[in-house]
């Protein structure tokens, strides 16, 4: 820095000092903020140095570059900043550094120390950004030439500590300002280049005007969402997913929206094809990076986009965002809303058509964001957009040994309902194997009705939420009233001979017996007219929940007993018709006791109630112990 002549010294008001301390000591939560505020200092100066020329004023230097570098003595701890814009004159220099807050300082602190917990919606008021670099230096020396030709150059210094100098700057220098930090001790991390690169890429890496360290151009990435979408290429936007993601595959859609209205505001999103956090290291991962006139504000801003298209990357960049003092939080969030409302709708109305245009893609798309997707349920604004863009596997679509069972949309399931179907069916179990051997399935699959499968917990919250669609009624299967399905011809033949009238005399007294036998394992006893292959199955008592419900609201009050529910009982099964023979020549025959128990241990098995094993196994293997003897003795006949 040239020599100046001696300043004359100014003495901050006490106010002004108090703010100064809380400012540099209390605001910032990150040291490395100070850089981006230098730097947005800097580009608002070039930016107004082109305003002016731009409507015909006349400036020193007009041939400079507009540019700011950045220089460093790593032996000295000296830092410098450097732009060729607007710069100040001596009034302007005390208006805008000399003097803190102008507008109202007094009012700011007695606010703050009234309510401290308003400061972020107070400050934001305030433009002090500047005064974030005490937090790492222990002197500044500012020196800065308008762009006025005859106004001369100013030189201003502070230790930050309460007062500072004033004086007539050296001759001969160009338009602009430069601004000499003398680094404290423990901030001498920011004289190494390097970390200077890494602070302006992630903060400043899309200022419009040129960024040099040392010899180096920082900012060689373009603001691409500030560009018209006409004129960006599928590489552009591809280099610039790799750039913002660090993922090499192209992404599988690319939303560039231009807004101005209720909210101004640019943006660039990106579904990938597969979710980012692969490995669960950050679950929490998620959100936009909001930008204010290409300066980044907050990394992942959870607000700008609901939980449920998390999944989604993209960058924000709006001017109406009223900040807080140090620029790191945000002052209200009604602007934000507007944006996530607007941004929201994109999305949906892209995945939309995406699901119209390509199902396959769409299919690929769900398999990999679906569970995140899932998380829509809670959202009732985008209700009907989600039950359009929610996808099931179903019993009426087997998968290959080439491919995974194929999806299916509500929409598509009304298509294939039988003509007076007023339900969508759906049933929930961990796996589509498990699902297809369940008991409750049997009725539809006779009736040739669809039934789509839960296979994940929050499934059950996803139908809770949608309840209805079009015409129909989404109803759990294991809840349906058989007779409810009494109009729906059966497509199987049955086979086994009907009942003789002593036979089904004699049912209801079986019944009664096996509850009597069960005690208070069982609310009831019934004979089914759901089952058609299973021997059993137990069924929620009316009013209950659905049993994919049930089994979430137990696991969550951490309640492992079985519950206690109706078992129906199939007397058409041959193990049912066996024990009806028993029953009606042998009431007290201790076989009734050990097969009324098993059915309702291999009941509580399929539905993954059966918490204790041990007395089932040891049942089946006496069983199995005389039914082999049995059967060898009739051979040997």
């Amino acid at each position: 820095m040239p020599d100046t002549k001696p300043g004359t010294p100014h003495e901050f008001k006490a106010e002004i000092r108090q703010l100064l301390d809380i400012i540099t000591h209390s605001i910032y939560t990150n040291r490395e903020i100070f850089l981006r505020e230098l730097i947005s200092n800097a580009s608002d100066a070039l930016d107004k140095l082109r305003f002016e020329t731009g409507r015909g004023a006349t400036a020193a230097n007009p041939d400079l570059p507009l540019e700011i570098r950045i220089s460093t003595d790593k032996d000295a701890g000296i830092l410098t900043i450097a732009d060729t814009g607007l710069g100040m004159t001596r009034d302007e220099l005390i208006e805008n550094i000399g003097t803190i807050a102008k507008s109202g300082s007094a009012e700011f602190l007695k606010n703050l120390a009234d309510n401290k917990d308003a400061a972020p919606g107070i400050i934001g008021r305030f433009g002090v950004g500047f005064y974030s670099v005490f937090m790492v230096a222990k002197k500044v020396v500012l020196t800065t030439k308008s762009l006025i030709p005859d106004q001369p150059a100013v030189h201003w210094k502070s230790d930050g500590s309460g007062s500072y100098d004033l004086a007539d700057g050296p001759e001969g220098l160009s338009r602009g300002t430069i601004l000499e930090i003398h680094l404290k001790d423990e901030a001498k991390e920011f004289a190494d280049p390097e970390r200077l690169k890494a602070i302006i890429r992630k903060h400043s890496n899309f200022i419009s005007f040129p960024i040099f360290v040392g010899q180096d151009k920082v900012n060689t990435v373009p603001a691409l969402w500030r560009e018209s979408k006409f004129s960006i290429t599928p590489e552009q936007y591809k280099e610039f997913h790799e750039f913002l993601t660090f993922d090499s595959e192209e992404p599988l859609l690319t939303i560039h929206v231009a807004v101005d209205a209720p909210v101004q505001f640019t943006a660039l999103l990106f579904i990938p094809k597969k979710p980012m956090d692969l490995f669960g290291m950050r679950p929490d991962a998620r959100g936009l990076d909001l930008y204010v006139r290409r300066v980044l504000i907050q990394h992942e801003t959870k607000d700008l986009l609901p939980e449920f298209l998390g999944f989604v990357r993209g960058v924000v960049d709006t001017e109406d965002l009223p900040l807080n003092l140090s620029r790191e939080t945000l002052q209200e969030n009604l602007v934000l809303r507007k944006i996530q409302s607007t941004i929201t709708k994109q999305v949906l109305e892209r995945l939309q058509k995406l699901a119209k245009d390509d199902p396959d893609a769409y299919a690929a798309f769900w398999r990999e964001h679906g569970r995140v997707m899932k998380l829509g349920y809670g959202d009732y604004i985008h209700r009907e957009a989600f039950a359009e863009l929610v996808r099931f596997e179903s019993s009426a679509l087997a998968p290959t040994p080439e491919a995974p069972a194929p999806l299916t949309s509500l929409a598509d399931y009304v298509t294939r309902a039988k003509s007076g179907q007023k339900h969508i069916h759906y049933l929930s179990g961990p796996s589509r194997a498990a699902l297809d051997l369940s008991p409750n399935l049997e009725i539809f699959r006779d009736k040739g009705l669809e039934v789509l499968y839960l296979l994940e917990p929050i499934d059950e919250f996803v139908m809770e939420s949608v309840r209805s669609y079009k015409d129909f009624t989404l109803a759990p299967a294991d809840k349906i009233d058989p007779a409810d399905l009494a109009a729906f011809e059966s497509t199987v033949a049955a086979d086994t001979p009907p009942l003789s009238p002593e036979q089904q005399a004699a049912l209801p007294s079986l019944a009664a017996a096996v509850k009597n036998l069960l005690g208070d394992r069982i609310t009831d006893v019934r004979v089914s007219t759901r089952l058609r292959k299973s021997p059993s199955c137990l069924v929620s008592p009316d009013g209950d929940p659905s049993a994919g419900m049930q089994k979430i609201m137990r696991m969550l009050a951490k309640d492992e007993t079985p519950p206690r529910k109706v078992l129906e009982i199939n007397a058409d099964h041959p193990l049912l018709r066996n024990l009806l023979r028993i029953h009606q020549t042998r009431p007290d025959d201790p076989f009734l006791a050990t097969a009324a128990n098993q059915l309702l241990d291999a009941a509580l098995l399929l539905d993954g109630y059966l918490a204790d094993p041990h007395q089932m196994v040891d049942r089946v293997t006496t069983l199995l112990t005389d039914a082999s003897g049995w059967y060898a003795d009739l051979k040997n006949t």
